[in-house]
């Protein structure tokens, strides 16, 4: 049976904000430089995160919160890359030990970042490192697990950014935001939800790994087929049974979109915002640009900027990575 997970309040969303405050930014939120886009893009910079990522809120909230005994032994988690560094970077602050499981297919840049940070690298395949994020745990791992998704505290800390948003845009229509694990799209609604409820707010997929729109689809959870690609910071075989009814209940609907949408949408950000985006960072920007979010003020979350040298090179010429 899956969890019950209960969305954060606004108060412990507000609370996280001044938990973290002073390490992750209150990030800029600025105007797409593109011709001919529907409506107004405007861009939300999480990628200018000390990690590159919207990751550290989270990170820095959940390990603040947790009882120093719990700490002891260090702590860990299992993420693609930017959770790791997020992780990792409150454990070096903290002076506790750190590990991360990472799937095989993990970008080789996030790896290094990681190891940079002082923790300890665990990779295995793709199907074990989907099962400690249904599990919650690794065997032969110590410490405390930070999940990188469904952790209340994580949740609230990713709320945060929808605060920002609402101030920054008091007309923002539509929010749209990554959907990995759901973790980042729920917090953002949660927070959104309480204070401007009619705001239309998107998860957004790349047609490689979209469970979420075959999800809401057939009114259940659904396993899919999984392809790796270079959007390596969202997607998987399946929604995580115990975010599905928080992301049925707060997300009005998953935009879906094809890499060569995203590899454009990167190429884009770099040549008229000067802004270096991963690919799951590009998804929200490819799917404004489609017009199914509407016309009107856009937030688009550009969720992270850790993005392989090689595979940016390959995007600029316009290639597919």
């Amino acid at each position: 049976m899956p969890r019950t997970l209960e969305p954060p309040t606004l108060d412990e969303i507000r609370a996280a904000r001044d938990r973290i405050a002073g390490t992750a930014i209150r990030s800029p939120l600025v105007r797409l430089s593109a011709p001919n886009g529907p409506g107004a893009i405007h861009l939300k910079l999480e990628s200018l995160q000390p990690i590159g990522s919207f990751k550290i809120r989270g990170a820095l909230n959940a390990i603040r919160l947790a009882p120093r005994e719990s700490l002891a032994r260090g702590v860990y988690t299992a993420s693609a890359g930017n959770m790791a560094q997020g992780v990792a970077w409150t454990a070096r602050e903290l002076g506790i030990p750190c590990a991360v499981v990472v799937p095989d297919h993990a970008p080789e840049t996030k790896l290094r970042a990681v190891e940079r940070l002082g923790a300890r690298v665990v990779k295995v395949p793709f199907e074990e490192w989907w099962r400690v994020m249904v599990e919650h745990r690794y065997a032969g791992l110590e410490g405390h697990f930070v999940h990188p998704v469904s952790d209340p505290a994580v949740i609230a800390g990713n709320g945060t950014i929808g605060l920002e948003i609402v101030e920054d845009l008091p007309g923002v229509e539509a929010i749209l935001i990554p959907y990995g694990g759901g973790g980042l799209s729920t917090g953002i609604a949660t927070a959104v939800r309480a204070v401007r409820p009619g705001v239309r707010i998107f998860a957004c997929e790349v047609e490689t790994a979209a469970p979420l729109a075959a999800s809401l689809a057939a009114g259940a959870p659904r396993t899919i087929g999984y392809t790796p690609s270079f959007v390596d910071g969202i997607g998987g075989r399946s929604v995580l049974e115990e975010m599905w009814p928080l992301a049925r209940r707060l997300l009005d609907g998953s935009l879906v979109v094809s890499l060569r949408q995203v590899a454009d949408a990167v190429r884009l950000l770099a040549e008229h915002n000067r802004v270096i985006a991963e690919g799951a960072g590009a998804v929200p920007v490819a799917a404004a640009l489609t017009g199914r979010a509407g016309a009107g003020q856009i937030a688009c979350v550009v969720s992270g900027g850790n993005l392989d040298s090689a595979a940016l090179v390959k995007i600029l010429v316009g290639e597919i990575p």
